[in-house]
């Protein structure tokens, strides 16, 4: 009797939560801390050399490509994409379950064929074609040059991207995906990782544009190895909070324009609808001279907001206070209360302290200080503040207000709207000159804020 060796297969243990390899298991990833999240999986064969077709060009000489972007003809989708889609592009949208990605990307894909008049393709690996057609009808998202495919192997969905040719494929989603050479399930780093190099390769071959729908974890970020972002050229993230109508898209990376653009939307009935004008419906419910409530210009990108900043200072029964914020950073919350406390007088220890800003839009930037100190303030003395300002400003440790950028336009959105007196900090008041009608108060620090802001 003769004995066969075979040779078996070599395997590697890898992490489902960061990509990190190992030849043997471990209990914990010594990467990213996570533990019992490496899985075996079978080592791609190494692919042997061959002739290479690698060739320089002058820079000068390479095609241009910004003129042929492919709009949406959705306005608030074509800003965050830094004026639409460009030819071979990959896009990465990422947000919780249910926030309404695949409602966008079917509203997306009937824009798309409405306005080019050629087709796109959309492959789902989650719904059925009737689930499909359910939501597109009631979204009134179907069109004759939208076509729809189900399946999960990725050598398929390239094959038939290749036949038909559309101006743009959208696949819902990546973590469905399967490449029949990998033995991994559906989801782990291997095939994310692969599925995702394979149709990135193929929209640059044939300059399609591909649109990838993305899981998230629970810490929000995108599930999957970390280099799939690297990989895409455009990652977007969409945001909001299931019990608000509105949804905000926000640019996460963008190698074709700027990642401070946000798109909004409000969900309705019949789908996503465009918010052309966020701030009206922002400040809609707003109540007029109520303690603890200020107005504040925000811009995100190129386009000024105007949102509500809300505070509720409160004596608290506990042992420890607590510092709550939704909208904004807790972190820089205390900071501010530091800051009130220190330089302005005000006795903010032994106070539970809320800070929320109404709609579910999030503020990053630092002319926010501004709005969070007035409206802190406002709440612990029981002193509304006029219902005609808007505040806009940073804080420094020492108390100073500091200026912020692109003044102007936000002084434009806040005349635009109905707005008396925009209480700034005093370097830009000294720079700026406005023709219109309101009224510009510079602000050097707390003292002043304080006595000008509780003046009328």
């Amino acid at each position: 009797m003769v004995s066969i060796n075979k040779k078996k297969a070599s395997s590697v243990y890898v992490c489902q939560q960061c990509g990190y390899q190992s030849i043997k298991w471990l209990g914990r990833c010594p990467d990213c801390g996570g533990w019992e999240s490496l899985v075996e999986e079978v080592a791609k064969k190494s692919i042997g050399s061959k002739r290479s077709t690698f060739a320089a060009i002058p820079l000068a000489e390479a095609p241009d490509g910004d003129d042929q972007r492919i709009s949406t003809t959705l306005e608030e989708l074509d800003r965050v994409l830094g004026g639409g889609i460009v030819p071979g592009s990959v896009i990465l949208i990422g947000g919780e379950p249910g926030i309404g990605k695949s409602t966008l990307i079917l509203h997306m894909l009937a824009a798309v064929a409405t306005g080019s008049g050629r087709k796109v393709l959309y492959v789902s690996g989650e719904e059925s074609a009737r689930q499909i057609k359910m939501r597109a009808r009631r979204l009134a998202a179907i069109h004759p040059d939208e076509y729809l495919a189900t399946g999960n192997e990725v050598e398929e969905i390239i094959t038939l991207t290749e036949e038909m040719h559309p101006c743009l494929l959208a696949v819902d989603s990546i973590q469905t995906l399967v490449c029949a050479d990998l033995a991994s399930a559906p989801g782990s780093v291997s095939q994310v990782r692969e599925s995702a190099y394979r149709i990135l390769t193929m929209a640059k071959r044939e300059n399609i544009p591909v649109v990838l729908v993305g899981h998230v974890t629970k810490d929000g970020s995108i599930a999957g190895p970390k280099v799939l972002e690297h990989m895409v050229d455009t990652v977007l993230s969409f945001e909001g909070d299931r019990s608000h109508a509105f949804r905000i898209l926000r640019t996460v990376k963008n190698r074709f324009g700027s990642t401070n653009e946000i798109g909004v939307f409000e969900m309705k009935e019949e789908g996503l609808v465009q918010v052309t004008n966020p701030s009206e419906i922002f400040l809609a419910e707003r109540p007029l001279d109520e303690p603890g409530s200020v107005v504040l210009p925000s811009v995100e990108g190129t386009r000024p907001i105007l949102v509500e900043v809300q505070a509720l200072v409160s004596p608290t029964n506990l042992g420890t206070a607590r510092r709550t914020a939704i909208g904004a950073d807790p972190q820089r919350l205390s900071l501010l209360c530091a800051v009130l406390e220190k330089k302005a007088g005000l006795v903010m220890y032994g106070h539970d302290i809320f800070l929320n800003i109404a709609g579910g839009i999030r503020i990053d930037e630092p002319a926010l200080d501004l709005g969070v100190i007035c409206a802190l303030a406002s709440s612990l003395r029981e002193r509304p503040i006029p219902s005609a300002t808007v505040v806009c400003g940073e804080v420094g440790l020492a108390g100073e207000i500091r200026a912020v950028g692109q003044m102007e336009i936000r002084i434009r959105e806040a005349e635009r709207l109905g707005f008396t007196r925009f209480i700034m900090p005093k370097g830009n008041k000294e720079r700026i000159v406005w023709p219109g009608k309101i009224e510009s108060i510079g602000v050097a620090n707390l003292t002043e804020l304080l006595e000008v802001v509780f003046s009328q």
